[in-house]
């Protein structure tokens, strides 16, 4: 399946359970007057909320390169992620308010009954499966929108779980657990929105990728034979998508075909890697003088 389907399909798939979900804890609050669960319903909010600009967001991501976006639209997607931040910051901003305002109140009822737990078991099992899904999507295919989706199911399922404990306490006869665990709720869901504004400024502000790559990207360039050395070698993200500019050292006496055949082969082996986006390749004759150190290339090539 190409990125394109892949990635709609995603996101349609989290959009619909998130709705589910919101219905559900929504229809369960009014049934329990659960802080805790009320809390979950807003959280599913404005899950189903962002949903919708992942869905609108992918799409715009993945169409196909035109004249006016000739490396194609990959780029919108940190603005995505930006836009789930957002989302996240404004419910944990909520349910902060809401839990904050009950404690000092002191006024809190919670109704008895079973619902609320099986909400909260069904919410944390369901986000585990969309956690494990969009993160698998996410790394397959390079998106840092499905990867931010994930990293959000994955701390719903603790957040879930806080709130599990609260409607359990407050059913064993201690109400004050239900808006406290709303509390907990509220820092997950902005400890969320934290992660996924950090993992997404790198992309936005032209990062360099993790060293590890890095490493392998100048190992496939110094991997030909007939390349004596590297030099201003350069590795950033343009939007999720990495462009790479290098120097290679090759024996002045080669003939223009030759050397453009050896910079042809370092281009192809270095855009191999699914990270890469475009590769810029500088020859540079040993007689001219501009061999030069460079401490980066001579670290990394040290690297076990």
């Amino acid at each position: 399946m190409s990125r394109r389907a892949t990635l709609r399909r995603v996101g349609l798939l989290v959009l619909g359970v998130n709705l589910a979900l919101m219905l559900l804890k929504g229809g369960v609050w009014a049934m329990t007057g659960s802080f805790a669960v009320q809390s979950e319903a807003v959280n599913s909010a404005a899950d189903t909320a962002y949903s919708l600009v992942i869905v609108a967001g992918l799409y715009l991501t993945t169409r196909p390169p035109d004249f006016e976006h000739p490396h194609g639209h990959e780029r919108i997607e940190p603005f995505v992620s930006l836009f789930v931040a957002a989302g996240i910051f404004l419910a944990g901003g909520v349910v902060l308010w809401q839990a904050g305002s009950v404690l000092l109140s002191g006024d809190v009822t919670v109704t008895r009954g079973p619902a609320a737990v099986s909400v909260l078991v069904l919410s944390a099992v369901a986000k585990y499966g969309l956690y494990r899904y969009c993160l698998a999507a996410g790394r397959q295919r390079n998106s840092p929108a499905l990867v931010a989706t994930a990293t959000d199911n994955r701390n719903d399922i603790l957040t879930a779980a806080a709130a599990l404990v609260g409607v359990v306490g407050a059913l064993l006869g201690f109400p004050l657990a239900d808006p406290l665990a709303a509390l907990v709720v509220a820092v997950g869901i902005l400890y969320t929105g934290v992660e996924v504004v950090r993992d997404n400024v790198a992309y936005l502000v032209g990062a360099a990728p993790p060293e590890d790559l890095r490493k392998e990207i100048l190992k496939r360039a110094l991997s030909h034979p007939q390349v004596q050395g590297a030099h201003d070698v350069i590795a950033h993200y343009v939007g999720p998508e990495i462009d790479v500019s290098l120097h290679i050292e090759v024996e002045g006496a080669l003939t223009l075909r030759e050397a453009h055949d050896i910079e042809t082969e370092v281009i192809q082996s270095v855009q191999e890697l699914p990270e890469v986006d475009d590769v810029f390749v500088h020859v540079d004759p040993k007689e001219l003088g501009e061999w030069k150190a460079d401490d980066e290339v001579e670290r990394l090539a040290d690297l076990e």
